[in-house]
């Protein structure tokens, strides 16, 4: 990889970008992309030779960090081999792929359905569970993102839905989040009781015999990665069997090491009991989108239902060899290196106190939480009333955050810390001397 950097090349890719790149989710006018020039692990630099700490891992995808020298060496080594192959070949490597995947989830999972990224994976398990039960509804959190494709959109909770409302079964419900009460309650336990009792109202209100689904993240990502409260997934599981309803979790953002688990799921069903559920819905961290790549992994009984029945479902370039090596080198990596471990360990040992220690020193910071490398800041103009920070402070927060050389992910009133599952506690310092400075700054 060459080390060179030729500023005239950033100008050039800048130009480049702004005369023929459309860009997702923003109005096009106005927009100032930031130049990537290369990156290698927890960094990257733009055409100047600045070095920031990507504290974004991109789009909370780059679990592996980037520039993994063993993943990047198969994909080589695949692209030599065979770079396309029709999905209704057999292949090795995703083969492989399968099988690292269903070791990593366990019982009761017994095969893959490999997409093209988290959207459709998640179009397809809800494809799935319709087929299964017959029924149509797909049960989703007001406080959720399940993609930008037909259904992935409407399942999604918040605004984006709105000029995208194509799909037709969708029905939204308001998990549980003890910051921000829906349900005016005094306590964790209480906020996840109440949560329980309103999601049954909302099954039998719409009627149980026709919910295909409930589609949950494992943790919430991009509405502000809100830690379910101790056993409610156990309770939506429960819900789920005593009405019939296929339980699908969407790990696309919460999977392969971010919150210190290789599926966050299995974290809190090692707490809560013995419980899984029925479809996992995976993309991202599984090769930390080296190559596009997500997919479902589907519990034996419901993949014995398509034995002899078509599965109407199906993609030009599902399980491309070249994705299917990045994820095999990728989870090899992960384990070999022990990269979800250092993941848990940084969380316990350096993010959640240094966060927390952040929040009682700024007023700003209403609450802190999170898993693994997977936090969030919740910005508030008051403590008291919990007021969300106005989006002046926060333009003035990402300025001075970007400025001292860490890039960063907001969504809304949240500073999202999200670095790659490889990040060292010493870069985790960095960083949180990076906030510190630039809180002072704001507040000030």
């Amino acid at each position: 990889m060459s080390t060179t950097i030729d500023p005239t090349e950033g100008e050039l890719a800048y130009d480049l970008d702004r005369a023929h790149v459309f860009h997702s989710w923003s109005a096009q006018g106005a927009l100032k992309p930031f130049v990537i020039a290369g990156a290698l692990g927890s960094t990257v630099w733009d055409y100047d030779g600045k070095h920031y700490l990507d504290f974004s891992s991109q789009l909370i995808n780059m679990n592996i960090g980037h520039q993994h020298p063993k993943v990047i060496a198969a994909i080589k080594e695949q692209a030599d081999i065979l770079t396309m192959v029709a999905p209704a070949h057999a292949n090795i490597a995703r083969g492989q792929a399968a099988k690292r995947i269903l070791e990593r989830a366990g019982r009761p999972f017994g095969k893959v359905f490999f997409t093209n990224g988290g959207a459709d994976a998640n179009e397809n398990a809800m494809r799935m569970a319709r087929l299964v039960t017959g029924r149509d509804t797909i049960l989703s959190h007001y406080r959720s993102y399940h993609g930008n494709t037909g259904a992935a959109i409407v399942a999604t909770g918040d605004w984006r839905r709105m000029p995208n409302q194509f799909a037709r079964g969708h029905v939204h419900f308001f998990g549980p989040f003890a910051y921000r009460s829906e349900f005016w309650s005094t306590s964790v336990e209480e906020e996840c009781e109440r949560a329980l009792h309103h999601l049954e109202r909302v099954i039998l209100s719409e009627g149980h015999g026709t919910i295909a689904a409930i589609l949950l993240e494992g943790v919430p990502g991009t509405a502000g990665i809100l830690v379910p409260p101790p056993g409610y997934l156990a309770g939506v599981r429960a819900l789920c069997d005593r009405y019939g309803i296929i339980m699908i979790m969407d790990e696309v953002m919460s999977g392969f090491g971010r919150t210190g688990e290789w599926f966050a799921w299995q974290g809190f069903a090692r707490d809560e009991g013995d419980w899984t559920p029925d479809l996992i819905v995976f993309a991202k961290g599984v090769n930390s989108g080296y190559v596009p790549a997500g997919g479902v992994v589907i519990s034996e009984s419901i993949a014995h239902e398509f034995d002899d029945e078509v599965f109407p479902g199906g993609l030009t370039y599902s399980g491309h060899p070249l994705a299917m090596a990045s994820i095999v080198a990728s989870i090899d990596a992960m384990t070999e290196e022990g990269i979800v471990t250092n993941a848990r360990m940084i969380g316990h040992e350096h993010l959640g106190p240094g966060l927390a220690a952040l929040a009682a020193k700024h007023p700003t910071i209403g609450e802190v939480r999170g898993r693994g490398v997977f936090w969030a800041l919740d910005l508030v103009e008051d403590a008291a009333t919990r007021q969300p920070l106005s989006g002046a402070i926060i333009a003035r927060l990402k300025s001075e955050i970007m400025n001292r050389g860490v890039l960063h992910q907001f969504a809304d009133n949240r500073l999202h810390v999200v670095p790659p599952c490889v990040v060292t506690p010493e870069e985790v310092a960095r960083a949180l001397a990076v906030y510190d400075e630039a809180f002072t700054a704001v507040e000030g």
